[in-house]
């Protein structure tokens, strides 16, 4: 399972994946989070609850210093969590995130700058596309998953579209994705990887009560609703 962490000391975001399905948070302002105690606690409850992967959001004053603060963090008290930057949006913020120990990068869109770098550290990416053709030079450039934005926008039915001419193309969408069994059915029966979830999981409810046995709850109640349409899907 894949939790991704983004912001800076201003905003924060976070959202989790797995191997089956990504969960995704929103961003919270700064007033919510009076110091990073409370990112990490969200981190720990979707940790908990299944997740293993993490993505942090570059955005916003100090986000780098916030990430490493965040990665120290996951490699000392959450073993087995991936953590992984997105929001890249040039060669230069790439690098300084290498640095700081980053195991992979998500730009918002396709940049052959990026993708030339994490190639030669043979870094992991995934590149923001909306379009058939953009998927195709992603590829070519070596993007493994590609990050469908904006899901809400292009639906499941684009995903299907694109899978009969490039039946070998890994999909994940973010945005237009719910915890409902409806929703997240309709994602996988059109052949996508994974999927991304924000504000549907996390909720401002949650953050505010900081309750999260429920974070807790949903994320693992989602992930076992992937797990089980995948184990359907296989078996067609």
């Amino acid at each position: 399972m894949l939790i991704k962490i983004s912001g800076s000391y201003k905003t924060l975001h976070l959202f989790g994946v797995t191997s089956f399905g990504v969960l995704k948070s929103k961003h919270f302002p700064h007033k919510d989070i009076e110091d990073k105690s409370v990112a990490k606690d969200v981190l720990k409850a979707c940790y908990e609850g299944g997740s293993r992967l993490m993505e942090f959001t570059n955005r916003g004053d100090f986000a780098l210093e916030v990430f490493t603060d965040i990665i120290k963090y996951s490699i000392s008290e959450l073993p087995g969590m991936i953590l992984g930057v997105g929001s890249i949006t040039d060669a230069t913020a790439a690098s300084q995130y290498m640095v700081a120990g980053t195991n992979f990068v998500v730009p918002p869109v396709f940049r052959e700058d990026i993708a030339r770098i994490c190639n030669r550290r043979k870094l992991m990416w995934s590149a923001g596309c909306s379009s058939l053709t953009e998927i195709a030079t992603a590829e070519e450039f070596g993007c493994e998953l590609v990050k469908l934005f904006p899901g809400d926008v292009l639906g499941p039915k684009f995903v299907k579209s694109i899978k009969g001419p490039q039946p070998w193309t890994s999909v994940m969408p973010t945005g237009g994705v719910s915890m409902e069994y409806d929703n997240l059915k309709s994602w996988f029966d059109s052949g996508v990887t994974c999927v991304g979830m924000g504000s549907k999981l996390i909720s401002n409810d949650i953050l505010e009560n900081k309750d999260y046995d429920l974070l807790k709850k949903n994320v693992k109640e989602t992930l076992e609703i992937i797990k089980s349409l995948n184990r359907k899907n296989k078996s067609l």
